[in-house]
C-alpha cells in the first residue's frame, strides 16, 4: 500500500504491509479486557463460594491469579495463535515481528510484560504512555513492540475484484504463436496477482517484481518479450492468450482462432515490369515472395516491425496500464 510504513526482511525485500492503526488497536484491546474481567469476575466467585476465611490467603490468590491473567492471556494466546488473541481475531489484527516473520515466545512474553508495567500500567486501562507512544510511531507501536521488535497489522483487506485480462492489440499475432505448456498454475496466479495490485504498488516495489516475473515466465515459455514491451504488458499478453486457449479446442465453442497478420505480396507475372517497392523503413524487415516462373523479377515488400523504433520514448501502440 503505498504511503505506509514498510517493513523490510533479513534478505533485504520490502514488504508493504497494512500497519494497524490506534483506532483498531485499541477496540481489540477493550475486547481482551473484557474477556480478563470476566475470567477475574468468576476466580473471585469461586473464592467466594469456596468458603476461604483467611483473608492474606485470599488477598495472595487474588492477587496471583490477577498476574496470571493479565501476563499469561497475551502470552498464551499470541505465542499458539501466532500473535493472535480474542480481540485482535475479532478485529482483523495480528501481531509479527519487524522482518514479518511470526513471533515467538521470547517477543510475546516481553510484549506482555511491557503491556502490565510500562504500557498499561497495572490496571485493565489504554493507559497514556501507550496511547502518547503509539500516536508518535510511524507504525503505531507502542512501548512493548518497541522492547519485542514487534509491530501489529492488519490482515484483512478489503475484497478485490479479479481484473480483466486484455490482450494488447500490438501483442496479439505475436501470443498466438506462443508454447504455454510449460506455464504453470502458480506462475500464472502470481502474474494475475500482480497485476491486480498494480496501480497500489509503489515504483520501488513495481519495477523489480514486474521485471522478476516477466524472467520467470519467459524461461518457462521459452519467449522473452519484444523490444520495447514493458514487463505488465507481456504478463497481460500471455495470461489473455492462455485464458484464450483454455476456452476450448479447435471447433468447440468459445474458441476463436488467432492468426497473425498477413501482408499481401505483389507477385508479378512474366513479360511484366518490374515492380519497384518503396524503400524500407528503419528497423523493417524485407520480405521476399517466391516467383511463379524462374527468372521472373522479384518485388521486396518492406513488413514494419511490431516493436518500437530505437530511441522511441514511449511503448507501442495499444497498451493500456492495468488499473
Amino acid at each position: 500500500m503505498t504511503g505506509e510504513p514498510d517493513l523490510v526482511t533479513g534478505e533485504a525485500v520490502v514488504l508493504e504491509l497494512p500497519i494497524a492503526q490506534v483506532a483498531s488497536r485499541a477496540a481489540a484491546f477493550a475486547i481482551d479486557v473484557a474477556v480478563q474481567a470476566g475470567a477475574l469476575l468468576l476466580f473471585m466467585l469461586a473464592l467466594t463460594v469456596s468458603g476461604v476465611t483467611d483473608e492474606a490467603l485470599l488477598a495472595a490468590l487474588a492477587l496471583g491469579f490477577f498476574v496470571l491473567v493479565r501476563v499469561g492471556y497475551s502470552v498464551l494466546f499470541e505465542t499458539l495463535g501466532r500473535g493472535i488473541t480474542l480481540g485482535k481475531m475479532a478485529m482483523g489484527l495480528r501481531v509479527v515481528r519487524d522482518d514479518g516473520g511470526p513471533v515467538r515466545f521470547r517477543q510475546t512474553l516481553t510484549r506482555a510484560l511491557a503491556g502490565a508495567i510500562v504500557d498499561f500500567g497495572p490496571v485493565l486501562a489504554w493507559s497514556a504512555v501507550a496511547l502518547f507512544v503509539s500516536l508518535f510511531s510511524p507504525r503505531s507501536k507502542r512501548v512493548g513492540d518497541y522492547l519485542a521488535g514487534t509491530v501489529v497489522i492488519r490482515e484483512r483487506a478489503p475484497r478485490t475484484v479479479a481484473p480483466h485480462i486484455t490482450m494488447p492489440p500490438a501483442l496479439e499475432g505475436w501470443a498466438a504463436q506462443l508454447d504455454l505448456t510449460g506455464l504453470s498454475d502458480e506462475l500464472a496466479l502470481m502474474a494475475r496477482q500482480y497485476l491486480a495490485r498494480y496501480a497500489e504498488l509503489s515504483d520501488r516495489a513495481r519495477e523489480p517484481l514486474g521485471h522478476q516475473l516477466v524472467q520467470d515466465v519467459a524461461a518457462r515459455i521459452g519467449a522473452p518479450p519484444p523490444w520495447g514491451v514493458p514487463p505488465w504488458a507481456y504478463l497481460q499478453a500471455v495470461l489473455a492468450e492462455r485464458r484464450r486457449r483454455a476456452g476450448g479446442y479447435v471447433g468447440t465453442p468459445g474458441w476463436t482462432p488467432v492468426a497473425a497478420p498477413v501482408v499481401p505480396v505483389a507477385v508479378p507475372q512474366v513479360g511484366a515490369s518490374p515492380v519497384v517497392s518503396p524503400p524500407p523503413q528503419v528497423g523493417a524487415q524485407r520480405v521476399v515472395a517466391p516467383s511463379a516462373e524462374v527468372g521472373a523479377p522479384v518485388a521486396a515488400v518492406p513488413v514494419t516491425s511490431p516493436t518500437a523504433e530505437p530511441g522511441e520514448p514511449t511503448p507501442p501502440r495499444g497498451f493500456v496500464p492495468p488499473s
